[in-house]
């Protein structure tokens, strides 16, 4: 570590596939989307933030537009389990 201040860091994040099975739809401007990823970010007092993002049911790219995540437990278990999995691979990292 360098003799230098302490950064500050305002967030950490990640971006968890969603298995196939827990997948879901949801609209926005009359278009369905199917959710297949989840970004979590780390807030600075620790809690957890989460967006969802999906691709166009019907095809095409549509906008990157967020989602929120279900109140779901198997949601909730793969989001805890990826903010863990990105702590060890955080506390792990070899630098630049």
């Amino acid at each position: 570590m360098s003799d230098g201040p302490v950064p500050e860091v305002s967030a950490m994040a990640v971006n968890v596939v969603v298995p196939e099975e827990l997948r879901w739809h949801d609209s926005r401007r009359g278009e369905a989307y199917e959710l297949t990823t989840i970004n979590v970010r780390m807030l600075p007092d620790g809690r957890l933030a989460t967006r969802a993002y999906g691709r166009p049911v019907a095809g095409g790219r549509g906008a990157y537009t967020g989602f929120p995540v279900p109140d779901r437990p198997e949601l909730a278990r793969l989001v805890d389990e990826a903010a863990s999995e990105a702590g060890r691979r955080w506390s792990a990292h070899l630098g630049r």
